[in-house]
């Protein structure tokens, strides 16, 4: 049976509890977690003296009993994704679930791809529902923006992981998939 990390990103303005799109990701995690999965809880805090979005879930988990990791200090989606990452080498995962909001899936897919690049390590989309605030289509459409220099860091620190691991790199998709 393969080894799955299943990745769940926070999402929240700063509040003392659980967001509401937060706990539709979670909600989502938790019916598509299964025993031997491991599964990442990743976002951070917004102020000092407020639980991080990580700790918000994990006090919330009501999913099957698996190991929970936290990624607390992950403020940005690239962050998320190089905390993915590191977890999935961590426990030799074949697949990396991603569960973010479906609004938010496309970016987060490309940055997690980017990140897992050479790895051989897959990727599969679990979208929550909900809809985004105006806020967050606003963010998501200028962070859009950024994608490409995000895409090229991610990939850079994947290969300096697999170099400090001593794990070969795995051919491209598009290199398996064509060969």
């Amino acid at each position: 049976m393969s080894r799955r990390l299943i990745a769940v990103l926070g999402y929240s303005q700063g509040g003392r509890s659980l967001h509401a799109i937060c706990a539709a990701r979670l909600e989502r995690a938790e019916a598509v977690t299964r025993a031997g999965d491991v599964v990442l809880l990743s976002g951070w805090a917004h102020s000092k003296g407020v639980r991080s979005e990580a700790e918000h879930m994990a006090a919330a988990w009501r999913g099957p009993a698996v190991e929970l990791v936290l990624a607390p200090d992950a403020r940005t989606t690239l962050g998320n994704a190089r905390a993915a990452t590191e977890a999935a080498l961590r426990i030799g995962a074949d697949d990396v679930v991603l569960v973010t909001s479906s609004w938010h899936g496309p970016r987060a897919s490309a940055l997690f791809r980017a990140s897992l690049r050479r790895t051989g390590i897959r990727l599969v989309l679990a979208s929550a529902g909900g809809e985004a605030t105006r806020r967050a289509r606003v963010r998501e459409t200028l962070c859009w923006l950024l994608v490409p220099a995000q895409g090229a860091l991610a990939g850079r620190r994947t290969r300096r992981e697999l170099a400090r691991r001593s794990i070969s790199p795995q051919p491209s998709s598009a290199s398996r998939q064509s060969g």
